[in-house]
């Protein structure tokens, strides 16, 4: 039986998961309600007109079914109107139920609000809608697709996720399901067209597929339609890679049709046909060029085929034409010239289109694709039909590059977007593992749903499996982007983990689910190298592996508390991509480590390197028991992607462990001397090992390292010439227990104002001496500085989100997005499609309190998303400046910058694989003290995540300064 904690989380993931029945469910008998299942009651049976459409009925019995999933007993499904009982659930759409049209017409069923809408549907409970039955319980649709969404709905809320098959997420067992009394509205979606696109297909998925279907047939699509109709898309673009959807299996087109999911081919496949038809015929067609400029006729043969094929089906036809193969289109000269061919080739494939489907082109859904080089046509003015929907691709990383403006959001035929959350292409492979966080899709899509992108949208998720959360999310999305803002994110991803897992570890699963896709976009693991984190430098990569490891272990920790049943589930959807990931990580770092310890002749440069083969095993380990343990081995080959040893942008084709050293070890028990913000060690470096300076602002800690290079053990004493140097011994960055860490700290209460020096003498066989300088603030300073971040020396960090004063202007503010990027949150401006401002002064802008020791100029990073320009003419500017200074503006994209910063520029990459940009601005001081560092936000669409202030070149790692480093601020 259903707990009342069950009950109130339930319809806290209802409301978040865009369902109309979000409070529907209870079980409190004396509130009125409508029984599926009662105790010591028979199943409440389910009707469902024997002429109603296929797609319908078949929803019906997977209804049924889920009833016995979650009781024991599938519900009964009638056909018969005069047999109906004196309870019963009835299911139809408008028009195709003639039970459902005779409430309707009786008046016992109000349609008003759902008729003639796309995809809408109630849910009511109806006291005696006809002679013999006492109630019912009704779902209908306003067509096909909304009545077999409204069934989905109620199986969703009794407790089946739409990943009961596909992530093996277990039914909780309820002897009572009863739905309030009441009439329930699901209104018509905000985008029309919402679907997946799967691709590069292999090795995963298409060796899943052949081992469990026997490839890619009926089998396997009816198994992913039902998974799109329960997550609410009506949309495919099938597996393409060495794969063609209508021939592989000939029931598989109609079997689309049947379950109402629309069909599509994506944007290089042309007219419903895939790409592989014309590889395995092309000497059928003409001379076998797919080159419209030498073989057209044959080309529109092969064109009429996909069309006459799909005469009867409901379809969104891609038009246009690219290169043979998912390359750029063969130039016939010029750019016009290519237009003009383009044209050409439209207007062709329409006159077929209206031939083959008997209608007009124009009634016909059609989509035109601008990916990659395709822009250019479409920017060189290409004449395109009015309602052909222009789908406008991101960059193969998640950032889109361009929205319709005012002027263009009027065609009929809309405008939509082609999402990627996974690439085999440019500017880098990544196929592996979710590396998408919410917060980032969120900030995206909400530019497309606002700046009126809302006719299609389609994700590439390769292989589907392992990005189950981000296709929901997406899908979740595109329903009704309402229920999922961006202070909604974190409350909808509990809702997922309650719905997967119940609510005892919701609240745990949903942080350790976002927060491995954000650690992973922090740095793509397949973009991981073992100088991706600075050892030296901020404890990075120290700090990084910290990271992964605490969440290791929050996963395992919750991986024992649940029940035998839900683990399967749990690997698949957290489990394994923590454990995975954090390996991943840190076999890296240890990599980096035993060259970096070779280098300084340390006797633990062996245990490094068996670490590395120690975690490079562990990854195949994961990987082996996701395939062929977990579930039975029902995965097997899922999780066959290469992703350890990237040199190229393609995956390699075996996993390569990364290179390790191995040194001859000295007899002599001799020990080095290694220091923070060093690579280097003692002795045998020329100049004397210096610490980091420590102020009394920033109250930071340095360390001391001492290793044997030797075979033996290296005993040392480590002192400090001063009784002010705090020393405290604790433990090495690395597996040997040989190695030891000395943290240097200061008693500032004992250390005079202004600089102090010290000596820090490490004695054994020979002593090394390590110079400290600490800087105390006087009284003065420490007024100053109260509040504020910054300190007396070095460069510091400012979370972006951690702002003193937010200042609006004109309406339009500067707020946080939960959870975005490198920290906490990260700022943006709202609403994001606000005019920009051209008067920087008057913009609205984030204001941040800093402490500068010195006078001088200073460098300013503004840590920012890699975003595009999505809006032609506005160039993403910004403007930063001290205090009432006149700012210092500079745009992301000028005449200069742009080849560079753009799409495949040569910045594209680095960008991207970090998920940032860095715009430099340099401003003068003109006195030390404290300040106020103010930033203007000029344009919408630019994400700021951190600040960083420095005078001299930033010592070289990943993130930069961590802002807890700022005047004991918490950040990234």
């Amino acid at each position: 039986m259903l707990t009342r904690r069950g009950v109130v989380g339930g319809a806290l993931a209802g409301s978040l998961l865009g369902s109309p029945l979000a409070a529907a469910l209870q079980t409190d008998r004396r509130r009125p309600g409508f029984d599926i299942a009662s105790p010591g009651d028979a199943i409440t049976p389910i009707f469902v007109d024997a002429a109603d459409l296929p797609g319908v009925r078949r929803a019906a019995a997977d209804l049924a079914a889920d009833i016995g999933r979650v009781t024991g007993t599938d519900a009964r499904i009638v056909h018969d109107p005069r047999a109906l009982p004196d309870r019963v659930i009835l299911v139809g759409a408008l028009g195709t139920s003639p039970l459902i049209d005779h409430l309707v017409a009786a008046g016992k069923v109000a349609v008003h609000d759902i008729r003639g809408k796309w995809e809408a549907f109630l849910i009511q409970t109806v006291a005696n809608p006809m002679p013999g039955v006492k109630e019912a319980l009704v779902i209908v649709g306003s067509d096909k697709r909304g009545t077999i969404y409204g069934v989905y709905d109620v199986s969703r809320m009794i407790g089946v996720s739409p990943w009961y098959w596909w992530a093996d997420v277990p039914v909780v067992r309820q002897s009572r399901l009863r739905i309030a009394n009441g009439r329930y509205v699901q209104d018509s979606p905000a985008v029309k067209y919402r679907g997946i696109f799967l691709n590069d297909e292999a090795p995963c998925l298409s060796g899943w597929t052949a081992k469990t279907f026997g490839g890619m047939n009926a089998a396997f699509y009816g198994r992913l339609f039902e998974l799109l109709l329960r997550l609410r898309a009506n949309y495919l673009w099938p597996a393409m890679w060495n794969n063609a959807f209508a021939v592989d299996d000939p029931a598989n087109a109609p079997l689309a049709e049947d379950y109402g999911i629309v069909m599509g081919t994506s944007h290089h496949e042309p007219m419903m046909k895939a790409h592989k038809e014309w590889t395995d015929h092309r000497q059928h067609y003409g001379n076998g060029e797919w080159n419209y400029a030498t073989n057209a006729p044959a080309i529109r043969d092969f064109f009429r085929e996909g069309i006459d094929r799909n005469a009867h089906n409901e379809v969104i036809v891609t038009v246009g034409m690219r290169g043979d193969g998912d390359v750029a289109l063969e130039s016939s000269g010029s750019l016009q010239s290519d237009v003009t061919l383009l044209e050409g080739v439209i207007t062709d494939q329409r006159r077929i289109i209206a031939e083959g489907m008997g209608r007009p082109a124009e009634q016909v859904p059609q989509v035109w694709v601008l990916f990659t080089e395709v822009y250019k046509y479409y920017d060189a003015g290409l004449e395109l039909p009015d309602d052909v929907t222009i789908m406008f691709a991101d960059d193969n990383v998640g950032n889109l590059r361009r929205l319709p403006l005012p002027s263009e959001r009027g065609r009929s035929g809309g405008f939509g977007i082609y999402f990627h959350m996974d690439m085999h292409g440019g500017p880098f492979s990544y196929q592996w593992i979710n590396s998408n966080p919410l917060p980032k899709i969120w900030e995206q899509m909400n530019l497309a749903h606002r700046y009126g992108a809302n006719e299609i949208w389609i994700a590439n998720v390769g292989d589907l499996k392992p990005l189950e959360l981000p296709i929901e999310f997406f899908l979740a999305m595109a329903w009704r982007p309402s229920d999922v803002g961006k202070d909604k994110i974190a409350g909808w991803t509990h809702a997922w983990a309650e719905r997967q897992f119940g609510p005892e570890h919701a609240a745990e699963i949903a942080m350790l689910a976002a927060r491995y896709a954000k650690y992973n976009a922090w740095r793509k693991p397949e973009q991981l190298k073992p100088d991706s984190y600075s050892l030296e430098n901020y404890r990075e990569a120290e700090r990084v592996c910290d990271a992964w490891r605490e969440l290791e272990r929050r996963a395992d920790a919750v991986n024992e508390t649940l029940r035998s049943d839900q683990r399967d589930a749990f690997y698949q959807l957290v489990l394994y991509p923590v454990r995975a990931c954090s390996n991943l990580t840190q076999m890296y770092v240890a990599a980096a480590r035993n060259a970096r310890f070779a280098e300084q002749g340390r006797a633990s440069t062996s245990a490094e390197a068996d670490e590395v083969r120690r975690r490079f095993h562990r990854d195949h380990d994961l990987r082996d028991y996701y395939n062929h343990t977990m579930a039975g081995g029902k995965w097997d080959h899922m999780m066959d992607q290469t992703h350890i040893g990237y040199f190229d942008w393609y995956p390699p084709g075996t996993d390569i462990m990364p290179p390790v050293a191995e040194i001859d070890l000295d007899p002599a028990n001799g020990f080095g001397v290694a220091v923070d913000g060093s690579a280097r060690s003692w002795p045998g470096y020329y100049l004397p090992p210096e610490l980091p300076i420590l102020d009394s602002l920033t109250r930071e800690k340095t360390f001391i390292e001492v290793f044997p290079r030797g075979a033996g053990p290296a005993p040392v004493t480590v002192t400090a010439d001063q009784p002010w140097v705090v020393i405290e011994e604790g433990k090495a960055f690395g597996v040997s227990t040989r190695d030891r860490r000395f943290w240097v700290d200061i008693d500032w209460n004992a250390v005079k104002t202004g600089r102090s020096e010290a000596t820090i003498t490490v004695e054994g066989h020979q002593t090394v001496t390590v110079r400290l300088t600490a800087l105390r603030a006087s009284a003065q300073q420490e007024r100053e500085a109260r509040g504020a971040s910054g300190g007396l020396t070095g460069a510091f960090s400012l979370a972006a989100a951690r702002f003193d004063r937010s200042v609006a202007a004109r309406g339009v503010r500067c707020e946080p997005i939960p959870d975005y990027g490198q920290g906490d949150a990260a700022m943006s401006v709202f609403p994001v499609d606000a005019e920009p401002f051209t008067d920087t002064a008057n913009a609205p802008r984030l204001e941040y309190d800093v402490f500068l020791g010195e006078s001088g100029p200073y460098h300013i990073d503004l840590v920012t998303a890699p975003t595009l320009e999505v809006y032609p003419g506005r160039h993403l500017a910004v403007a930063v400046g001290f205090d009432d200074a006149a700012p210092v503006a500079q745009a992301v994209f000028t005449p200069t910058t742009r080849a560079a910063q753009d799409f495949l520029g040569e910045q594209h990459a680095a960008n991207t694989a970090a998920n940032a940009r860095t715009m430099r601005f340099t401003l003068p001081v003109d006195a030390p003290g404290r300040h106020v560092l103010k930033v203007f936000m000029q344009d919408p669409t630019i994400v700021v995540q951190k600040i960083i202030v420095h005078k001299s070149a930033l010592a070289r790692s990943y993130f930069g300064p961590p802002a807890w480093a700022s005047g004991g601020r918490a950040g990234s």
